[in-house]
């Protein structure tokens, strides 16, 4: 009985409060829009974090796509004007900018990194592409803005290993490309031996440089150039003549000799047939 007398009195209390609501709403007007209010920016935020998250962040993915894929082409479209003597260096300076300005709106650390590694890249690039001889102030200013470019890539701490391994050795390059080959050298050695970039290619190309620094550090000689060759004597061969011999005319007889004449030999005396005979006519002794 006292169960069914509490849910009677709870039922009334139920009706009661619904005969009341008006009265107790048009009361509690402006409590009710503020909450009212609050739930709605409330589901405002989350549709919009879904929306951002989701398709923003796909938007992002593409632009940056496209301003990553802008460096490697524009670098091949340089070199190609370099085979003509014609220098457009300076072309890549344009994409460095808008990977800065994307950088600086992305809200992904792994983007925002990535951005700022390929930019620090095509500055770098501008510099080895440029035909005139770069001042060292102007060196210093450039190179400077590409190391600032890689420390704010580790600064955005990103999630991947490549890209922390990437923005180092790209540090590395930087202090080289100044003239600190000590730094430069510290630097490789931390990326080639860190366990946290095993297996990156930044981590292979760091140990590759520290094997071959000698090599950019000595300064190149040129040997003396060989005195030119004389130009050989080309052999002067006569070539048989194989042309028939004009015909002129039947050749002149040749002019006859003085013959001197002949003398009449002596006759050959016949020896006798037997010499021991006396000849018959021979005069006789006494």
């Amino acid at each position: 009985m006292k169960s069914d007398h509490r849910h009677e009195l709870k039922t009334n209390e139920l009706a009661d409060w619904i005969a009341h609501f008006p009265e107790w709403a048009k009361a509690n007007r402006t409590s009710l829009i503020a909450g009212a209010a609050v739930v709605l920016v409330a589901l405002l935020v989350y549709f919009w974090s879904f929306y951002r998250r989701d398709v923003a962040s796909v938007r992002q993915q593409t632009r940056l796509t496209e301003l990553v894929t802008q460096v490697p082409q524009q670098m091949n479209a340089v070199a190609r004007a370099a085979m003509q003597n014609n220098d457009q260096s300076y072309t890549l300076l344009p994409v460095a900018k808008d990977l800065q300005d994307f950088a600086q709106r992305a809200s992904h650390n792994d983007m925002a990194a990535l951005a700022l590694i390929q930019r620090a890249a095509a500055l770098r690039a501008a510099l080895h592409y440029r035909f005139t001889d770069v001042e060292r102030a102007e060196l210093v200013d450039q190179i400077g803005q590409a190391q600032a470019s890689y420390q704010q890539a580790l600064d955005r701490q990103p999630s991947s290993p490549v890209l922390r391994a990437t923005a180092k050795y790209g540090l590395g390059l930087c202090e080289e490309e100044l003239g600190d080959f000590d730094q430069a050298r510290a630097i490789y050695r931390e990326v080639a031996e860190s366990a946290d970039y095993a297996g990156t290619t930044a981590q292979a190309a760091a140990a590759y440089r520290l094997k071959t620094m000698a090599d950019y550090k000595t300064e190149i000689v040129f040997l003396p150039a060989p005195p030119p060759a004389e130009p050989p004597v080309p052999a002067i061969q006569i070539q048989p003549d194989t042309a028939p011999a004009p015909m002129i005319g039947p050749l002149p007889a040749p002019p006859e000799e003085a013959v001197a004449p002949a003398v009449p030999a002596a006759p050959t005396p016949v020896p006798d047939e037997n010499p021991s005979l006396p000849d018959a006519n021979a005069p006789k002794d006494g």
